[in-house]
This record gives C-alpha cells, structure tokens and sequence, in this order.
C-alpha cells in the first residue's frame, strides 16, 4: 500500500539534509521532509478523525432510532 519509492526518497532527503545541514537547521530540515513525505499521503489528523467518529455514531444511532419506528408502524399495520 505505502510506496517504497517514496520512503526510498525520503531517506535520501534526509540524509542529503544531515550531510549538508549545520546542526542547529537538522531540526528545521527533518520536519520539512517529514512533512513533505506526509502530505503524499492520505492522511488525516486526529481531531478530524474524532470529529467523524462522532457524525458516524449519531449516524448510526438516528439509523436504529428509524429502523426501531419503521418496525412499529409496520406491527400496527398489521
């Protein structure tokens, strides 16, 4: 699923960086490549995972809410 060819590169990235970085910018440098190898990915944060987790819940608690009502209108028809 994870491409190697991306980490292949990343890793050259950074070790391009550690080589001809001062010290003081290795901090600076690493973060953008992480970022940089992130944002080819599809990820999402944690804060919109929990806010989706929660739509998905009330979701799924409006959907036995509405299946719990169809199956009494369709006793009373009865």
């Amino acid at each position: 699923m994870l491409n190697n060819k991306m980490f292949n590169d990343l890793s050259e990235k950074l070790q391009d960086a550690v080589n001809n970085s001062p010290a003081k910018d290795l901090e600076k440098n690493m973060r953008a490549l992480l970022a940089q190898g992130f944002s080819k990915l599809d990820l999402v944060t944690r804060e919109e995972f929990d806010v989706q987790a929660q739509v998905l819940t009330r979701a799924r608690e409006q959907l036995n809410a509405l299946e719990s009502r169809i199956a009494e209108l369709e006793a009373q028809q009865k």
